[in-house]
């Protein structure tokens, strides 16, 4: 039986991307083979080649807020503020890193925002003193979320590039990263060479990102990210899956998406968007009902998006595709390189 801790492994710094390309686009491409475990290398910019005319490219079209803020306690304290990602029911959440208690009141530029009650360990709700919108507020006055991982401040750089090329609807912490190297040029290409593009959005929460805990998978409790899936999305993935083309998701937030929906989608008839709360929790075992081909970036380990990405590929597989990885140097995380997964190419 596998256990968490299977999906350790040594991460050196040095290969940790702590800045985008010069260039968007301008990384590599690793080709996994699912069935075989056979490996290629390539460019990103590439990714044409890989794919085939009748199959469906789906992009996370989330927008990343600027979650981030300092804010001071009266006793003049520093309290770190991050935006949580939207949902449904339940807005105005930060993750707080310092103490704060219920009714106290943070100072931010002149703006006084009010702790209205604590929601779990280091989580809280809040509002602004005097009403107004808090997300909007935090996009006026906040920075970027770059990770933490990248152990810096957040730069003019990260303003564009921690950003899709494609991102429309604000509401994500974190980026969906395996589209931070897509550019607009190489999606006019695909569609030239008749692939599809379909979106949804999922807004990505800071949880996709931590480590986990605990080392029983049952043990683990997955966090919820809001997603919506337009009708002519929906109608787009079953036209392709009758014609027996392929669902290539990029990213492991498109995944979570396409799969937490995977039976709606099958008898959606709607006209309005196919929205849920993807808290699924995808690992080895997991058999997939949506997603044919994965496009992703080498991810931290211990991460459930790791976990969502050995499923796809096999454990064993991408055991040697990470080794292989870092004996030949790839960029790992956010900024880094990317892998491709399919049952050819």
């Amino acid at each position: 039986m596998m256990r968490v801790d299977d999906f350790d492994y040594v991460l050196p710094e040095k290969q940790i991307a702590k800045y985008p390309p010069v260039e968007r686009g301008d990384t590599r491409l690793m080709l996994l083979d699912r069935h075989t475990g056979a490996l290629e290398h390539s460019r990103y910019s590439f990714l044409d080649t890989f794919l085939r005319e009748g199959d469906l490219l789906v992009l996370n079209d989330t927008r990343v807020v600027r979650a981030r803020l300092f804010a001071a306690k009266p006793t003049g304290a520093k309290i770190e503020l991050m935006l949580l990602e939207k949902h449904e029911d339940d807005q105005n959440l930060v993750l707080y890193r310092g103490r704060v208690k219920k009714g106290e009141r943070l100072e931010v530029y002149g703006h006084t925002l009010l702790v209205t009650a604590l929601v779990d360990q280091g989580i809280a709700r809040i509002e602004l003193v005097g009403g107004g919108d808090v997300s909007g507020f935090f996009n006026n006055f906040g920075g970027v979320p770059i990770p933490p991982y990248l152990k810096r401040s957040a730069e003019e750089v990260d303003r564009d590039r921690y950003q899709t090329v494609f991102a429309a609807f604000p509401g994500s912490v974190a980026a969906p990263t395996a589209s931070l190297n897509m550019t607009q040029e190489l999606l006019h290409k695909l569609r030239r060479e008749g692939v599809d593009v379909a979106t949804l959005t999922l807004h990505v929460g800071l949880g996709t990102f931590l480590p986990i805990r605990v080392e029983l998978f049952e043990e683990h409790h997955m966090h919820r990210e809001f997603y919506s899936i337009p009708a002519e999305s929906v109608e787009k993935i079953r036209r392709v899956k009758r014609r027996g083309g392929r669902v290539v998701a990029v990213g492991t937030t498109v995944t979570r998406a396409l799969e937490h929906g995977a039976e709606a989608l099958a008898r959606f008839s709607g006209v309005s968007a196919l929205t849920g709360e993807a808290d699924i929790f995808i690992y080895p075992g997991y058999r997939f009902r949506s997603v044919d081909a994965l496009l992703t970036n080498f991810h931290a380990p211990r991460s459930t998006v790791l976990m969502l990405t050995a499923a796809f590929a096999g454990a064993g597989h991408l055991r040697q595709a990470y080794a292989t990885a870092l004996e030949k140097d790839y960029a790992f995380l956010s900024y880094g390189d990317s892998m491709f997964i399919s049952g050819n190419y």
